[in-house]
């Protein structure tokens, strides 16, 4: 044991999560060791640089390709999916894949976390959202409402930074306290945003004899535009720029790599709050350090250590084996490595729940030909989306959804402009100026819709372990059992109609070709359905009213370990349609809050 050393918290994660609880710790005086099984990068901007280069060397472009491969910390990548062979697990990538359908959604464990590549969508849950159950029937209710997590949404908003106009967040019961703005005004939305604004004009989708009126509104985005001067009484908010040179990443360049980098940083990420929580010189921060189980007393439920692999080269598989204790532990390694490292421990719950309802948003994509030019290929991601079927009592029936508008044309479902190049080359035969005309004319009325289907969650979709798999450094790999239900295809055939309404009234020539072999495809009653992860991992420790419903209070303090915590997505019992970093980062703030009190309440009975 590392007997040298006397923290009072130590947390397993350098993500937002991570950063924000011990940054709240900090702030009260507390001394906070982080384990990150993540490669050690200072907080100078040249170390970010590399993840840079690696991305632009990198022949495949996607989420994690700025990360350099760690086989000490292996991570999964949306290029390991494969479609499952029913009795035969998939092993080709760090997820033992055990089905019926693939697990496609990735996370980065370097420090700073998924954050590193997140798209930055800052979505509210909706207040009908956290009583699912009781509204609709399905999925299940949260411990806490939307109005008790309204102050930590502005907490989790200002650590963020968010961007974005309140006017245009209130629907389906979404709400503000009075005078409330956002910390910067919303990023403008995109010339595609208002061209299909004025297409879709009036127009309304008809569903099982229901009409619904759709609005394009603008999307709140984790990244840096203009400072709300009449934000916090009208002191203003001042953006924060890129880790180790604040001079850049002050606004948002257009740089359209928010997915898997911002170059300049403009878009949030942890290694902000990190550097924060640093500077307080009450937290430290080590990397290279994998967490392979929690120490714990039989006879009272409390934890008394944190054993961890420390390496020096993630090439080698040489490392030493040690262990760390303290008053409190704090998991925040994402819903699939807290589920884990539990299992591994041997800790599950009086629930009996540990490891099960992982949750994603399974992501149907459509897309087309505008009718015009319509400027793709600019600007973030995403700055607008479609709300309209995010909410409603359909959702007895069928998921609800939230769709996303690209801005980068069909690069997701097909890889343009490559895969447009090619064919322009190889078959078309075309060269020079007309291969120029050809590609510009073509990519610039590009357009795709992404549908956020809400998963439910479900005991059978869960993170398990088995010796049989193991890394480079003898650490379990999750085996991943995972299945869409009825209910979420009912909502891509509901996603596919809508998108079949809007085409036409938009004038969209629909291009929209799936593949059966890819993972994800299905054929159910006479459609053709194509879904991929959105990264949104979430369960594998919900919370709940008590001990034999969930693993973790609303506080997510675990209900069967007295000093351990279990913060992140895996303690949403449900995913609803919102990107769930900041509900993330709003819990996180709630639980922060809870682990003081509980230190200051041991402070005074000592």
């Amino acid at each position: 044991m590392d007997k040298d050393k006397d923290f009072d918290v130590v947390i397993v994660g350098a993500g937002i999560s991570g950063a924000i609880t011990a940054n709240e710790l900090a702030k009260k005086g507390y001394s906070v060791l982080i384990l990150e099984a993540g490669v050690k990068k200072s907080n100078n901007y040249q170390s970010y640089l590399s993840y840079l280069d690696t991305y632009y060397n990198n022949m495949v472009k996607i989420p994690n390709s700025p990360f350099p491969n760690n086989p000490d910390a292996p991570q999964p990548l949306v290029t390991d999916a494969q479609q499952i062979v029913p009795g035969t697990p998939d092993t080709t990538g760090y997820f033992v894949q055990n089905g019926p359908q693939p697990f496609q959604s990735t996370y980065t464990r370097s420090k700073g976390g998924t954050t590193l590549h997140w798209l930055g969508t800052c979505l509210r849950m909706l207040p009908d959202d956290f009583k699912e159950k009781e509204r609709y029937g399905t999925g299940l209710d949260w411990p806490i409402s939307y109005e008790e997590l309204m102050p930590y949404y502005r907490k989790a908003e200002h650590e963020i930074g968010v961007s974005a106009c309140v006017e245009d967040q209130t629907f389906h019961g979404v709400h503000f306290e009075k005078d409330y703005v956002y910390p910067m005004k919303k990023v403008p939305q995109s010339y595609l945003d208002q061209k299909l604004g004025d297409w879709a004009d009036g127009f309304e989708f008809q569903y099982e004899g229901e009409s619904y009126e759709v609005d394009i509104v603008s999307t709140p985005q984790g990244r840096n535009s203009t400072p709300n001067p009449n934000y916090d009484g009208g002191k203003g908010y001042q953006p924060v720029g890129a880790v180790g040179n604040p001079d850049l990443g002050q606004r948002c360049e257009g740089n359209s790599a928010c997915v898997p980098i911002c170059p300049v940083q403009a878009k949030y990420n942890a290694l902000k709050t990190l550097k924060k929580a640093v500077e307080t010189g009450q937290v430290k921060i080590w990397s290279q350090c994998v967490v392979t189980e929690l120490t714990y007393d039989t006879g009272n439920g409390h934890i008394t250590g944190v054993k961890y692999k420390k390496y020096k080269n993630p090439n080698s598989g040489k490392h030493k084996e040690k262990k760390i204790s303290a008053k409190r532990y704090v998991l925040a390694t994402h819903a699939v490595e807290n589920a884990k490292i539990m299992l591994a421990s041997g800790l599950y719950s009086t629930s009996g729940l540990m490891g099960k309802n992982l949750m994603d948003h399974p992501v149907l994509l459509t897309w087309g030909l505008a009718p015009e030019k319509v400027g793709a290929l600019r600007g973030p991601g995403s700055t607008s989306g479609i709300p309209t079927m995010r909410g409603g009592d359909f959702r007895s029936n069928f998921s609800p959804f939230r769709v996303e508008i690209g801005n980068w044309g069909w690069n997701w479902p097909d890889g343009s402009p490559f895969t447009q190049l090619n064919e322009a080359l190889s078959t078309g035969n075309m060269f020079g100026d007309d291969l120029k005309q050809h590609m510009f004319e073509l990519n610039q009325r590009m357009f795709r819709f992404g549908f956020l289907i809400e998963q439910q969650p479900a005991e059978t979709n869960q993170v398990t372990i088995d010796p049989a798999y193991k890394d480079q450094l003898g650490n379990y790999r999750p085996v991943i059992n995972y299945d869409i239900s009825d209910h979420e295809i009912k909502g891509m055939v509901a996603a596919k109609e809508f998108t079949k309404q809007f085409f036409q009234a938009a004038g969209i020539d629909d291009q929209t070709q799936y593949n059966p072999t890819a993972p994800g495809y299905m054929y159910n009653d006479g459609n053709e359905l194509w879904w991929q992860g959105a990264g949104h991992l979430a369960g594998t420790h919900i919370m709940g009213t008590n001990a034999k419903n969930s693993v973790v209070d609303k506080n997510q303090k675990c209900w069967d370990y007295d000093n351990l915590y279990m913060i992140g997505c895996g303690s949403m019992p449900t995913v609803s349609t919102s990107n769930p970093t900041l509900t993330m980062a709003a819990i996180t703030f709630m639980a922060a809050e809870q682990l003081i009190l509980d230190l200051e309440k041991e402070s005074i009975l000592v």
